[in-house]
């Protein structure tokens, strides 16, 4: 009786618990209006100065460059004026017509500049200035009050209780059948995401709303691991803390993009190999040959091939102005799909070529070609169900699944039930019955979410992912770099068009294609993936103290520390900095050195 009155409570309490976790952060993710970054300037001859606001600069006549030049000497795009991460600036030659020079002298290919050299377009000088230290100051304030990321700390208590009650209704669910193991899970998940907020805010890092949805949605992924596989429950949490390291690792690695440009081509190569390996040894699980495994642990290699695909496919500006950049990427695509093809995973195949063609506009933006490409996909397509027939009676049962509700459309027959009883707030956690049917917890886990905890908090989930991909583009706006901005929208596409697949394909509105929720669906693989794509997203986010793309600077100590202090007094006195404001900030060092990716304005750290 006790059982059955908590259950019903709790049930009404997850819905306004998972609103308050997310609206904050959906709002604040949403909202953020991502001012853009200003490195350096560039005079012009009528004396305006243009700012530089990327790393990579396209410069031309062209209304489609960042510095628009209207001399008819000018070429369309003229040259690449682009930043390195030590603040030492490379002018690039873009086979113009009129030339570049650097203080007179010829530029054959590329050549540095430095802050005060006189850059020449086809005759038209400019000047390549540094950002004044009054303007630093100015914009950080300016960036302090607009872009400020929304609190962690009250949607993470939030979310602490939402797991906390999560838990108890899974034991109260299982009766007599509960284990210590499934407490025990949900309070490491509940540990190790207080470890990463407190141990990343103390080293001065702002702007947590996507890793805040990230570990919402892993709490669902528990939730529904308990329900179908309680065994796997250690699996999954295991998953999902190397998937968090990954996050880490990848994030921290892409500061440095003349390392990531040299290991571009080694993650295409391993893209190759993970699903040559699948290829050749993985073992067939629900029609595809793309599982493999290793010591009783089988996982999908294509679900880390992904990160490495991505990677590859990004690209530096340095390397878009070359004719036939994507010449290269063509071929690896078309390795990739192959062997997806050979595997029969055609759902992973749908996803790759759905991201060839994000990346592909964006390096190239023609539109010709990627019609072309498109005709021959589908020529590929139908030769492909003319060599092998029986890929077409799987889709037979597209759209009639209840014509065929105890064959072909079994599964999908009984996710819209379940999904239909659960209503708005589900049944409860542990109470639900779709976890016995074949990929409950994985193809099918939006109906396991409809049926125990609701529509609403299903609704939300796949929010959750739409939110991601809208801070993806926003973010685009004011990215540093290509590549950044390149990797960002084909992990946005890749995560968007597998929650379609995997949603609509569940109520037969889309083929059952057999891809997984990112982040929420029962399977090692697939957590490591969504975690790593996770890591591009945040490597764009152009918020102060928000991206592991750039360093911070460190903290002043002693005699330095009050010196400073002092200044920042002696400024507020005139009128810059009022005596007293922003004395809770953190101290941080006006370092323009190598290694800080970025003029202090840019660097400066805040408190909530």
């Amino acid at each position: 009786m006790l059982a059955a009155w908590f259950t019903s409570v709790v049930r009404f309490v997850f819905p306004v618990l998972a609103l308050g976790i997310l609206a904050g952060a959906i709002r604040s993710l949403l909202k953020v209006p991502h001012l853009p970054e200003v490195w350096a300037y560039l005079t012009l001859p009528n004396g305006a100065e243009e700012p530089l606001t990327h790393w990579e600069n396209i410069l031309g006549r062209g209304k489609s460059s960042d510095v628009v030049l209207n001399y008819p000497v000018v070429s369309r795009q003229h040259a690449a004026l682009i930043r390195a991460e030590d603040d030492t600036w490379t002018v690039h030659d873009l086979d113009s017509k009129g030339g570049v020079r650097v203080n007179g002298k010829p530029v054959q290919g590329s050549a540095p500049v430095t802050f005060g050299d006189v850059l020449s377009l086809g005759g038209v000088e400019t000047v390549l200035l540094p950002v004044s230290q009054e303007e630093q100051e100015e914009r950080r304030q300016r960036r302090r009050r607009v872009e400020k990321p929304s609190s962690p700390w009250g949607p993470l208590v939030l979310l602490t209780v939402f797991q906390v009650l999560a838990a108890l209704q899974l034991v109260v669910a299982a009766g007599e059948e509960a284990e210590v193991s499934l407490p025990l899970a949900f309070f490491t998940l509940t540990a190790l995401m207080w470890i990463y907020f407190l141990t990343l805010r103390a080293l001065r890092r702002v702007g947590f709303e996507m890793e805040l949805i990230a570990f919402f949605l892993c709490t669902l992924s528990l939730s529904v691991t308990a329900s179908s596989a309680p065994h796997a429950l250690f699996k999954q949490l295991a998953a999902m803390l190397l998937g968090l390291v990954l996050f880490l690792v990848l994030g921290i690695f892409l500061r440095d993009l003349e390392r990531v440009k040299k290991i571009r081509w080694v993650m295409a190569v391993g893209a190759i190999c993970l699903l040559g390996l699948s290829l050749v040894v993985g073992q067939v699980k629900y029609g595809a040959a793309n599982w493999i495994s290793i010591g009783g642990i089988s996982f999908q290699p294509s679900e880390v091939a992904k990160i490495c695909y991505i990677f590859a496919g990004a690209a530096t500006l340095e390397r878009l102005f070359r004719k036939r950049n994507l010449g290269l990427f063509i071929v690896l695509t078309g390795a990739c799909m192959g062997c997806l093809a050979l595997m029969s995973d055609f759902g992973t195949a749908a996803i790759f070529f759905i991201t060839f063609l994000v990346i592909a506009y964006l390096r190239s933006g023609d539109w010709a070609t990627l019609a072309l490409i498109c005709g021959a996909a589908v020529f590929g397509g139908f030769m492909l169900l003319s060599l092998k027939p029986y890929i077409l009676r799987r889709f037979a049962t597209w759209g009639h699944a209840w014509q065929y509700a105890s064959d072909g459309g079994f599964q999908q027959t009984r996710t819209m039930s379940a999904a239909a009883s659960g209503g708005l707030v589900g049944v409860g956690p542990g109470r639900g019955w779709l976890y016995r049917v074949p990929a409950a917890d994985t193809d099918l886990v939006f109906g396991m979410l409809c049926e125990e905890w609701g529509l609403v908090i299903a609704v939300l989930a796949v929010c959750c992912i739409l939110t991601l991909a809208v801070f993806a583009v926003r973010a685009c706006r004011a990215g540093r770099s290509s590549f950044y901005i390149i990797a960002a929208c084909a992990a946005t596409s890749m995560m968007v068009f597998q929650t379609a697949l995997n949603v609509l394909g569940a109520v037969d509105i889309l083929p059952l294609t057999g891809v997984t929720f990112p982040f929420v669906s029962n399977g090692g693989s697939s957590m490591l993936s969504s975690w790593g794509l996770l890591a591009f997203l945040k490597a764009t986010d152009t918020r102060q103290n928000a991206s592991f793309a750039i360093r911070l600077p460190g903290r002043r100590k002693g005699p330095e520390r009050q010196e400073h202090l002092a200044r920042r007094s002696t400024r507020g006195r005139s009128g810059v900095i009022p005596t007293g404001e922003d004395e809770d900030l953190v101290d941080f060092d006006f370092d323009f050195g190598p290694g800080y990716g970025g003029y202090g304005a840019e660097a400066d750290d805040e408190e909530d």
